[in-house]
């Protein structure tokens, strides 16, 4: 790639030079009293100074365009946010965390810079994650045509991290118009490079990636930041594939206001890291060259300096977020369903499989919105469709833009699908099997707890909109990793649906609603039920089932059995079995575990005074715990008896057949519950 000099002293005009030299001296000047808020305690309780990082941070700011780029900032970008257009006041009211901060009006932390409606996004605390974003962003503007970039921007320690390398993998072998800015200062908080990579650039670790492009420049200086940058996003534009733009820069001062850097920089570093500060040098530079006068410099500065001063009588003025607010933006409106509004049905057409419910519902959507995608781990394969086939003929149907595979690496998978929705909240709509199976996702929990307060961080102006479907659970002779249950955890997470359906129709209903909702929706599918005759239903066309909506499997006045997923077969056939003892058995299938029907819970152990809740996971730990919790709350009262709970062992569930069933809770098991609780 070659970088041409379109800038240097004699080539830019003298408005040009100027506008850069007010964003730089402002920037320095905000950068510099930023501590002092915080001594002040008016907030900024995070601040990571830029300063040795100026030229390439104005570079990226000037050379991100609004109207058709997304920039992933970090958080030591203030003036790359600075000289993308955010005003000052803007900036301020983000470093003390005020509740017009366009970034999250103060729900996260200080340092991180956004506004949303020019696509520069809110980024969280985990450093680097948001690669994978810009990755999902460049992929739909690929796929739609659409002449932007998307920017990522971060230090150079945290390319470790394993999902910047799933990040550009991606990038390279989609070929799609990122540009990856590494900001290079040496260190990564205290950590010298050389404990982080092999190489002197990281960069480097990168150089046999094919459809990538490298190139190093000098981020302390502006012209040649300035063209390196104008060069990279003219490239990834022109060719439609990423580019890797590594800037050595200088830490100036510390990491952040937590840190010292006397305790392990000695005095002579820290000298020399000033001496490069770029700052004076771009001022001398102007001067030598009799661009500027003293005078007009100055006159820049006071200009500066009185910007500075009306943004913080403005921004300490604010308003502060209030404790009430808390609750608002935890989740994005869902789906209302218009003609099944209970989740039921009386639909009397031949009975359909669990399998064939999710496969054609699938279909149905995507037909319905087609702003609709599915990818994940071995989705799309000529006549297969994931490794239970449930995708199958999908991407015969709808090619290969909407319907691929994505590579093993499920942070990447999850991550991009959240950068995906961002392009276009309004329209798309994103489907992935988060990981071949349910016990596999654990290696995207960080993009899945990312998901979860995407909304709620971005007071409400973001929501990724997608479903994650994940094969749960056991009764296959699966062992580890194939026969887990996660929902337990998943459920500790605000910010998230999490549904598990148990019959044909709630399969399809369920699956409608979480795709035309806004947010994210886990969507766990018992994959013993794929095929159960037990499990299939009659289902209507355009059957939808609600969030937070239980349903009552069998009338009783003896017992409530509460339950989901699996284990409703059970309950419902230890239930025929207590009736021709006499005794009559509620069954309620919960469907929907967050939002949870709370109310429904309530009324059958009003009714029946005695409750059983039954699961396929660990009693000790799994979500039970939670709905004996609720009940003992809100329901004691009406109790005759405990609360009892059936499910797993406190082990992990074995392979061997036997071993399977002396784990799993089963029919047998429940049986034995209930009758003492019955006798109770």
């Amino acid at each position: 790639m070659k970088v041409a000099k379109l800038h240097d002293l004699k080539k830019t005009d003298k408005k040009t030079l100027e506008k850069w030299l007010h964003l730089l001296i402002l920037g320095r000047m905000i950068d510099e009293r930023a501590p002092n808020y915080l001594k002040q305690a008016l907030g900024w309780s995070y601040h990571a100074p830029y300063a040795g990082h100026d030229a390439i941070q104005l570079a990226i700011g000037q050379v991100f365009d609004r109207k058709t780029d997304h920039m992933f900032p970090y958080y030591r970008d203030m003036l790359t946010a600075l000289s993308a257009g955010l005003t000052t006041e803007e900036i301020l009211l983000n470093g003390i965390s005020k509740a017009t901060d366009l970034a999250s009006g103060g729900r996260h932390m200080s340092n991180h810079f956004a506004k949303p409606e020019w696509n520069i996004h809110n980024v969280s605390s985990c450093t680097g994650n948001h690669t994978l974003h810009a990755v999902g962003v460049g992929r739909a503007m690929k796929f739609y045509k659409h002449k932007g970039v998307a920017i990522s921007s971060q230090g150079e320690s945290s390319v470790s991290e394993g999902y910047c390398y799933e990040a550009i993998n991606g990038a390279s072998n989609e070929k799609l118009p990122v540009v990856f800015v590494f900001q290079d200062n040496g260190y990564g908080i205290s950590v010298p490079k050389a404990d982080q990579t092999a190489n002197e650039f990281v960069c480097d670790n990168f150089t046999g990636f094919k459809n990538l492009q490298i190139v190093k420049c000098d981020g302390k200086d502006v012209f040649d930041s300035m063209n390196t940058m104008i060069a990279a996003r003219e490239h990834a534009l022109k060719f439609s594939e990423p580019v890797i733009v590594h800037a050595m820069c200088v830490r100036i001062g510390n990491h952040s206001n937590s840190d010292n850097h006397e305790w392990y920089r000695d005095e002579k570093e820290r000298a020399d890291a000033k001496a490069q500060d770029p700052l004076p040098k771009f001022k001398a530079d102007l001067l030598k060259a009799k661009i500027f006068t003293e005078k007009e410099i100055a006159k820049i500065e006071e200009k500066a300096k009185a910007e500075l001063l009306e943004a913080h009588a403005k921004a300490v003025k604010a308003p502060n977020p209030t404790p009430e607010s808390i609750f608002d933006h935890v989740l994005p409106p869902a789906y209302e369903p218009q003609k099944y509004t209970d989740g039921t049905h009386n639909d009397t057409s031949e009975p359909k499989k669990f399998i064939d419910a999710i496969n054609g519902t699938l279909k149905a959507e995507f037909r319905h919105n087609p702003n609709t995608f599915i990818w994940g781990q071995d989705v799309a394969n000529k006549e297969k469709g994931g490794i239970f086939n449930v995708t199958k003929g999908m991407q015969q149907e709808f090619g290969k833009g909407r319907v691929f595979n994505g590579p093993i690496a499920e942070d990447y998978i999850l991550g991009t699908a959240n950068g995906m929705s961002r392009f276009d909240q309004d329209k798309i709509r994103v489907v992935v099997e988060g990981a071949e199976f349910a016990d596999y996702f654990w290696p995207a929990m960080e993009q899945f707890v990312e998901m979860s307060h995407d909304h709620w961080r971005s007071n409400g102006a973001f929501s990724p909109n997608v479903t994650i479907r994940l094969a749960s659970g056991g009764y296959i002779g699966g062992g580890l990793y194939h026969s887990q249950n996660i929902e337990g955890t998943l459920c500790t997470f605000p910010g998230v649906r999490v549904v598990v359906p148990a019959f044909a129709d709630d399969a399809a209903g369920l699956l409608r609603t979480a795709m035309r909702s806004q947010g994210c929706t886990v969507y766990l599918e018992p994959k013993a039920l794929y095929n159960a005759k037990h499990a299939m239903t009659s289902i209507p066309e355009d059957f939808e089932v609600p969030f937070g909506k239980a349903r009552v499997r069998r009338e009783g006045k003896d017992l409530s059995i509460i339950t989901y997923g699996n284990t409703v077969h059970f309950s419902l056939e230890a239930a025929e079995i207590l009736a021709k003892e006499g005794f009559d058995v509620e069954v309620l299938d919960l469907r929907s575990l967050n939002p949870l029907d709370l109310d429904a819970i309530v009324a059958t152990v009003k009714k029946t005074h005695r409750a059983l809740v039954v699961h396929e996971d660990k009693v000790f730990g799994g979500f039970g715990g939670e709905l004996v919790g609720q009940i003992n709350e809100h329901a004691f009262e009406h109790l005759d008896a405990p609360v009892r709970r059936v499910g797993s062992t406190f082990t992990p569930v074995g392979f061997n057949r036997i071993l399977e069933r002396a784990i799993l809770p089963d029919m047998n098991k429940i049986l034995v519950a209930a009758r003492d609780l019955l006798n109770y």
